[in-house]
């Protein structure tokens, strides 16, 4: 959905950033900013900054920055799209209604409706818990050792023993068969006609990061197949890209998330403290899980029953995260099958301790070969390797793959160099060996030495211009909106330059023009640069100037590569530029 510039500042000029921030962190007042502890990473001291006057807020202890937006977006773990709707909200501006083709508004129409129904359901379920012929579902979750208020938290609750109670009830609230069955919940056959797809379980709620009800999960009372059923695929809910528990789990401001396999597992983990707990629903981990994951943590700590099962699909789990880009580790449940075994066992403070020893993934999983070999004959033992090496050549980065080969050697007492050739070895053998690279020559590492000054400097001049605006003064005269090569920077420099020509510089407006997360991040990080401090006038000065100097330099490097041969105009541009380049060096500037 694409809302106008115009009314994205409407929304943010109506919610004080200090206002909103406050909601979610404690602040003081010291001089002219709010202080806080920075809710993006743990600390003890206070260096989490929010400014009312710029509407900005900056972390001085890990980096984070921008303005209201960005807050909620890293936050609540929202869109863009999604932070100016909740904004807009609180502050009652109102929002065009998106346009729809009649097809888009039907599927809309739709799911509107099929959450609805999800809801009704959930509720039902609920309240047939707490009623005489739910005390079956009730007694078996209070054995399972789950307070009143866990149950309410999930919305645990029981389908009864009459196959056609939840339909009849749906009914009469004005749902039709059709879309009754289009929400997952009821079957048809010829000799039973239709009923209802949950009887006789107690119910769980599955909800997406919304807090939604978008299928069920039910546990069979007694002893009929299949012990746990899931709602099918439907326009609402696909299992491979959701998470039981992670409406709750987002919000539990740890860096990892706790992976479980069953819908207890995560219960029993909330109710002891552990809110970052999640579970698959059903179906083994996807990359669809996993980049879900990646959205909110970069870590997780794999959970799983300690039986063969479990253990297999630990050893599917890792590789899966790891294409994702997350680290995996696995907790030992032993001597119990489970999370909820061990926490009912062992208790929360030594679950805890199995955090803090949790193997490396991929450590793990060479345990779990060495299973499959005599490690005391020499056969063996080399096989074992063999396998370890072609495992560890699926570590792409060299630095990680050595790293890798060094722990395995150690722990498997052998020569790392010599698990070094053969990891090298295999690699040939198999064809998965990349060509030698020729090492860069010095010309080739100076020049991207340079570039990436010349990047670090462009951020350091616009973070200047924010903090000390009477800056542009001198940077104006050398430096222009085309000297920026990256383009991000060049279209934040177009803005500010501008609003420095309209005599109104905002940093917060800047932005909202860009409304892609990862664009909106990086450019809220160009106002937060870290500048080393300087303690005279001199030095400030001298700062300044080779700043600008690396700027232009830089622009100028990127215009002749560009540069065709032919192009005499823009040949004779780059030489003017080049002259003034010397002229800089002459120069004194002055910040009086």
């Amino acid at each position: 959905m694409y809302y106008s510039e115009d009314l994205i500042e409407e929304v943010r000029m109506k919610n004080d950033i200090v206002d909103v921030i406050s909601g979610y962190v404690r602040l003081q007042k010291k001089g002219s900013s709010y202080f806080g502890l920075c809710p993006f990473h743990n600390e003890k001291s206070p260096s989490f900054s929010v400014s009312r006057s710029k509407q900005m807020y900056y972390c001085f202890g890990c980096g984070a920055g921008g303005n209201v937006f960005t807050f909620l977006m890293e936050y609540e773990n929202l869109s863009f799209v999604e932070a100016v709707q909740l904004l807009a909200d609180r502050a009652g501006v109102e929002l065009p209604k998106m346009e729809y083709s009649k097809e888009a508004k039907e599927r809309a129409d739709l799911k509107t409706t099929l959450l609805e129904i999800n809801k009704a359901a959930a509720q039902y379920f609920y309240v047939q818990l707490k009623s005489e012929q739910g005390r079956i579902g009730y007694e078996y979750l209070k054995k399972r050792e789950l307070s009143d208020e866990t149950i309410k938290a999930f919305g645990l609750g029981y389908s009864n023993k009459y196959s056609d109670d939840l339909y009849r009830y749906l009914r009469s609230k004005g749902y039709s068969e059709d879309l009754i069955r289009q929400a997952g919940l009821i079957s048809t056959d010829e000799k039973h006609g239709v009923y209802d797809k949950f009887w006789n379980r107690v119910m769980f709620p599955i909800m997406d990061v919304n807090s939604r009800v978008i299928g069920f999960g039910g546990r069979v009372m007694g002893e009929a197949k299949p012990k746990y059923l899931n709602s099918p695929e439907t326009p609402v809910f696909d299992k491979s890209r959701n998470l039981y528990g992670l409406n709750r789990a987002r919000s539990s401001r740890k860096p990892y998330f706790l992976l479980c396999e069953g819908y207890m597992d995560v219960i029993a983990l909330h109710q002891a403290g552990f809110t970052n707990a999640v579970a698959s629903l059903g179906t083994a981990l996807t990359p669809g899980h996993a980049s879900l994951i990646k959205r909110y943590v970069r870590e997780v700590y794999l959970t799983y029953d300690s039986d063969e099962a479990g253990t297999r699909a630990a050893l599917r789990g890792v590789p899966i995260l790891k294409d994702a880009g997350i680290s995996a580790k696995v907790i030992r449940m032993d001597p119990y099958k489970d999370p909820d075994e061990f926490i009912k066992n062992l208790g929360a403070e030594e679950f805890e301790r199995r955090i803090a020893d949790a193997r490396n993934g991929f450590l793990f999983s060479l345990e779990i070969l060495e299973r499959d070999y005599d490690m005391n004959s020499p056969e063996g033992k080399t096989a074992f390797f063999r396998e370890a090496a072609r495992r560890l050549i699926g570590f792409e980065d060299e630095l990680e793959r050595n790293n890798y080969i060094e722990a395995v050697a150690k722990i498997y007492q052998i020569s790392a160099e010599s698990l070094k050739k053969l990891v090298t070895k295999t690699a040939i053998q198999d064809g998965l060996a990349k060509p030698v690279e020729r090492p860069k020559s010095t010309s080739e590492q100076k020049t991207a030495k340079k570039e990436d000054a010349g990047k670090t400097a462009q951020k350091v001049l616009l973070t200047w211009m924010i903090e000390e605006p009477k800056l542009f003064q001198v940077i104006g005269k050398y430096i222009h909106p085309d000297d920026f090569t990256e383009e991000l920077f060049r279209t934040v420099a177009e803005l500010m330059y501008r609003q420095y020509e309209q005599g109104e510089l905002n940093p917060a407006k800047i932005l909202n023009h860009f409304t892609e997360e990862e664009e909106h991040r990086e450019a809220a990080s160009l106002f937060h640069t870290k500048i080393r401090e300087l303690s005279t006038k001199g030095e400030r000065e001298q700062a300044l100037k080779e700043t600008i100097l690396r700027v232009k330099s830089n622009s100028i490097d990127a215009q002749t590569r560009k540069l065709s041969p032919t192009d005499m105009a823009g040949l004779q541009k780059l030489m003017e530029e080049k002259r003034k380049l010397q002229d800089l060096y002459q120069l004194h500037i002055s910040l009086e």
